[in-house]
């Protein structure tokens, strides 16, 4: 089948990092955009940031701009999501997407019904 794993979350103070990383199994993530979303207990999940298939474009919401990095190692057929100085605004399960609609080539989306495939979350705490 085809799925997304999510791992690296962790419990974390304010001003710490965490890299998350989404692998993906049976298929591969080549040309593929990839988004990362979040969601807080309580609260409607939100796009975080996503990079586009062929690697072109990188979005992130305003609220992560600047602390947040996305990236994808292809031989490695998995992204990462390189999260600094956190909040505790930041706590959150955080999960991992593909896409591969042609026209998220050269752009990419929070709009989360694009996604094809999606991970089972991990699990991201920060707190002092």
């Amino acid at each position: 089948q085809l799925q997304l794993v999510e791992s690296g979350g962790g419990l974390v103070q304010p001003g710490g990092s965490l890299r998350l990383s989404c692998a993906a199994s049976g298929f591969t993530l080549d040309y593929y955009a990839i988004g990362w979303f979040r969601q807080a207990p309580g609260k409607e999940r939100e796009g975080v940031s996503c990079i586009s298939g062929y690697d072109i474009t990188t979005n992130y919401a305003d609220s992560v701009k600047g602390r947040f990095t996305i990236s994808r190692d292809h031989a490695k057929n998995t992204v990462y999501l390189q999260l600094n100085s956190l909040t505790p605004e930041d706590t959150a399960v955080y999960y991992c997407a593909a896409a591969n609609r042609r026209l998220l080539r050269r752009l990419c989306v929070f709009q989360e019904d694009s996604y094809d495939y999606w991970g089972q979350g991990t699990q991201v705490t920060v707190s002092s």
